[in-house]
This record gives C-alpha cells, structure tokens and sequence, in this order.
C-alpha cells in the first residue's frame, strides 16, 4: 500500500483501498473464502453417525438421506437459472438462507430439542441444507470462471481445491470453537458457511475484458499456497490423532491455519492491485498510451454484445452450433457429448460418492477402529483436493502442451477408482487406508474434469446453468449405486447376521453389519459400473479428438492482447465514488 502522511497522501490511499475492495482480485479473494467453508456436503460420514444413532435409522435409512443430500447439492438449475439474469449477490443470499435452515433443522432434531422427524422430512432437511452449496458454488465458480475464461482450468481447479479442503477447515474450527461434541458440528456447518457467504457476496461480481497477460501468476501464487495449507492439515490431523489435544491446542492450530486461509492469498490480492495501481498512475502521466489503447478497447466491447437471433430455441435445439462455440441450454443439453459424458460421470461419481458417504460405516464393518476411521474420514478432504488441483492445472498444462483430449483423462480417473473399489470389496489388509486415498482423489478429479469439458464443447454463454446440468449425474448414481447397491446389501447381510444369531432387530434401533461381505458384492458391482463408464467416456475421447488438437482458448488470448490496458482505461474513466454503487453485469 502507499503510506503517505499529507492530505494527498491520504486520498491515494483511500482510493487504493476502494480499488481493492472493488477489484477482481478480492472478487477471486472472496470466492475462495465462500468455497473454503460450503463443503458440509462432503463432511456427512462424520455426521452420519449421530443421525443413524440418534434416531435409529438402518443404513439403507442413512443412505437415502445421504443420497437427498447428494440430490440437493446437484440439483442446482433453478440456481444457474437466476444467477443468468441476476446478479451473482442474488444466488449467494438465496444459498446463504437455504443452508442456516436445513442444517438448522437437522442439528435440532439431532439434539432431540423438536420430535423426531418422519423420514420424509429428515431428506427435506437435508435437502434444502445441501441444496445451498449450488447457490454458492453457482455465484463464485461461475462469476470466477467467466472473468478468468482463459484460465478457467486453474480457476476451476483452485475453487474446487478449495472446497475439497472445507470439510477438513470446518472441522478444524469446529474443535476450537465446540470441543469434542459432535452434534454441534451441525450447528456449525448451518451457521459458518451463511455468515460468510453475507460477509463477501457484495463484492462478488463480473468484471468484463479485463483479462492480462500475467494473471496466470497470480493464480499460480494462490495455487502455491493452498498447497501449503493442505499441507498443513494434514500434519495437523495426523498430529492430532497420535496426541490428546485440548480444546485451547485445538484453537492455537485454527489460529495458524486462518493465517495461511486469508492472509497469505490476502496480500497476494494487494500486490496485484498495487500493480494495476502503478499502471494506472503511469497512463496518466503519459496521455499518449490512452490513447493508443482505446481502439482496442472498442473492438473488444464489439465482440462482448451478444448476437441476436429470432430463431425459436425449441426450434433450433436440434441444430447445435460446432463444438466449442456457445450453445443453448436445449442444443446442450440433447447434444450427443452431453449424453455421453453424463451417462460416464453418473458411473464414476456414483461409485465415489458411496465410498464417501459411507465411509464411517465401511471401516467400522470391516473392523478398524473409531481412531482410525476418524483420521481417513478427516484426511479424505485432503485427497479431494489433491485431486482436484492436480486435474485443474496439471490438465491444463497437458492439453496445451500435448493436445490430449481433456475427456482421455477422465477415462483415466475412472480406471483408477476401481483400483479403490476392489480393494474394499475383497478387503485387503489395511487396504481402506490406501482406498480413502485413491476414492478420495478421483472424487475430487472428476469434478474440474466435468466442469471444463462442459465449459469447453458448449461454451460460457450459458455455463451458470450448464455447470448445474452437469451435476444431475451425481445423484442419480450416488442413488442407484449407495442406496440401491450398497445400502441394500449392507443391510440383507445385517439381517442375515441377526437370524444367525436368532435375534430380531428392533425398529427403533440401528442396523449394524460385521465383516467383509457387508460391502463384497456391492463394490464388486461397483467396480463393473466404473468399467463401463470408462468404455463410454472413450466415445467421447474419439469424437473430440479435433477440437483438441486446435487452440481452444484462442480467442480469449485475443482478447488479452488487444485490451492489455482495459483495466487501467475503465478504472480511468470510471469516477472512484461511483464504483461501489455500480451493479453487476450479467
């Protein structure tokens, strides 16, 4: 920042922090701060089982509810929807409401403080709890990706890093704030990720042709240092397993982790608004670069109108533009490719999504201890996130570099999950430590994947709500795959268990089940859906073989050279006092 002591000084310095504030820099700060705390999605192994105890569910029960939570943390249309005609602030209000609610609700029936709840109304619930995360990831991952459009891998897979990492962030804070007490991670998942939400959605918001060269170092210095707090809690989670720590330890860790969370990416955001800053005074005191830049500037306003058309969209849904131009919501999606990859992700991100949600109940049948459990179930978020950054930018690399169909590395993270898969299903000795790792990895690789080959074989015009069609997938495998397949296996082996022993379950009671074929059949089952889903993604790695081998973000570099300057001359023209009154384009 400029430190100066005169009354010149000091209006330097007020207009620096207003550019900060309103710059897309902080717009990026924020959207990592939103992502860093809405993944109580991934977190329902370590409250699951206060559900299944407290209100005595059986795990085909538990299962439903976890595939409710999956059904309303995808189903997120109605959300890319508004986001496409209102500002991003809109979306993020509405998401910030349905999460202090539905989780709310659970943690208060939970804690038995209402009556207990008919099944119904517990997937409700969960619903509308999970049902949020669309709201705010539509508002951050979408306003981010369409401000950055040619770095969108790295700007997907940072974002998603990001929210891999929540579950264990959340779970960090809630040791520092509430101690050992597990229900009250619920009262923390309803209240954290609503308060911060409201904290930063004003300054969430679009900023057109202002793309540089350079930006993609900043976001490489982000990168850098979400590795480094990965890095972190997992020490830190290791740590505090093999010692007892107190709640006051507990805090001292929260504390080092919030610095490496907001302040290390914080002065990030400061040096490149400073940057932009210097540039800024450098064109003022040199009239002749203005005005060299501003038919540039022009040319790239031209290409941002939107192109009219009185074509009908019903009329025209069948009449898909070529791959990589933008399309309809209807050409999207009943595109070919678009049926190809859903059918592939429903078999991918089904198989992961029950290792996810029943991990609690997978090591405790095949005999690890409560310790254990709670230290794979914690790390597993790590793994999410190593997985999502490395198919983020390391694809993006490869794709540029070797012209590699982004769609070949999907079917790559589906072959290795069934390494993962098989593993439990034959439950090799200690071998659900090496699965939580593997599962954990691919479960966070698929969603950058999906998300950029969406983004890249239909364009952005209409990405808000093509990146919410795209998540329908993950919950109709997560139901076909974790309550029909696992859950009901799980249980039919329960039962057996019981009759062997001439015991009759009581209704009001959990249903537990011991040993390796609780989960046999089922993962191996799994492990042929993943296969399958692999073959089908090698469809779609033939036919987008040619626009992979173009420049896909050709046209976005354009833009970058021709409107190096845009920010300096926008910033320029646009009077200080009235930046933080403007609304945000659409």
């Amino acid at each position: 920042m400029l430190f100066l002591s005169d009354e010149n000084g000091g209006a330097r310095n007020k207009g620096f922090a207003l550019q900060v504030f309103t710059g897309r820099w902080f717009m990026v700060f924020s959207s990592f701060m939103i992502m860093s705390v809405s993944g109580a999605s991934y977190m329902f192994s370590l409250y699951s089982r206060e559900i299944k105890s407290s209100l005595g569910y059986d795990q085909s029960t538990l299962n439903l509810l976890s595939f409710f939570k999956d059904l309303g943390s995808n189903i997120g249309i109605l959300s890319g929807l508004i986001n496409e005609v209102t500002p991003p602030y809109v979306v993020l209000t509405i998401g910030g409401i349905l999460n202090f609610f539905g989780y709310f609700i659970v943690w208060l029936a939970v804690t038995k403080k209402i009556p207990k709840p008919q099944v119904w109304t517990m997937c409700l619930y969960i619903f509308i709890g999970a049902n949020s995360h669309c709201s705010t990831n539509t508002g951050a991952l979408v306003t981010s990706v369409k401000n950055f459009p040619g770095l969108r891998g790295i700007v997907i897979g940072l974002l998603s890093g990001y929210l891999g990492l929540s579950a264990a962030i959340i779970t960090q804070l809630y040791y520092a704030f509430y101690g050992d007490d597990t229900k009250s991670l619920l009262l923390l998942m309803a209240w954290l990720p609503t308060a911060t939400a409201f904290v930063f959605l004003p300054f969430i918001r679009h900023h057109k042709g202002v793309q540089e060269k350079n930006d993609s170092k900043a976001f490489y210095k982000f990168l850098y240092m979400s590795l480094v707090l990965a890095v972190f809690l997992m020490i830190v989670i290791i740590v505090e397993k093999c010692l007892s720590f107190t709640q006051t330890e507990y805090s001292v860790t929260t504390t080092l982790m919030l610095l490496l969370l907001v302040f290390l990416p914080l002065g990030v955001v400061v040096q490149e608004e400073h940057r932009i800053w210097k540039a800024k005074k450098q064109h003022m005191n040199n009239p002749l670069s203005i005005v060299t830049a501003e038919k540039p500037k022009e040319v790239m306003m031209k290409s941002a109108e939107p192109s009219s058309s009185s074509d009908s969209c019903w009329k025209d849904m069948f009449r898909a533009p070529r791959r990589g131009e933008d399309h309809t919501i209807l050409q999207a999606i009943f595109n070919l490719d678009m049926v190809i990859l859903f059918l592939a992700t429903i078999c991918g991100l089904g198989g992961n999504l029950t290792v996810v949600n029943n991990l609690s109940q997978i090591g405790t049948a095949l005999g690890y201890s409560p310790h254990s459990i709670t230290t794979f179930v914690s790390l597993m978020a790590i793994w999410i996130y190593l997985g999502k950054i490395v198919q983020g930018v390391i694809s993006e690399f490869i794709i540029k570099r070797f012209k590699i169909p982004r769609p070949l590395m999907f079917t790559s993270i589906l072959l290795l999950s069934c390494v993962g898969h098989l593993l439990i299903a034959f439950n090799v000795p200690n071998g659900l430590y090496v699965a939580s790792i593997v599962i954990g990895f691919c479960f966070g690789a698929n969603w950058p994947i999906l998300f950029s080959i969406i983004s890249e074989l239909f364009g952005l015009k209409y990405y808000s709500t093509l990146y919410n069609v795209g998540s329908i997938a993950s919950p109709i495998g997560s139901y076909l795959l974790s309550v029909r397949v696992a859950g009901h296996f799980y249980d039919k082996e329960g039962l057996r268990q019981m009759a062997a022993m001439g015991l009759k379950r009581n209704p009001n009671e959990e249903l537990n089940c011991n040993g390796g074929e609780c989960y046999k059949l089922a993962f191996i089952i799994i492990t042929a859906v993943c296969l399958f889903g692999a073959l089908v993604s090698l469809v779609l790695v033939y036919r987008t073989r040619e626009l992979y081998k173009g420049d896909l973000y050709k046209k976005f570099r354009g833009e970058e050279e021709s409107t190096i300057n845009t920010v300096v001359e926008t910033e320029m023209a646009m009077p200080q006092n009235k930046i933080i009154g403007e609304p945000a384009a659409n």
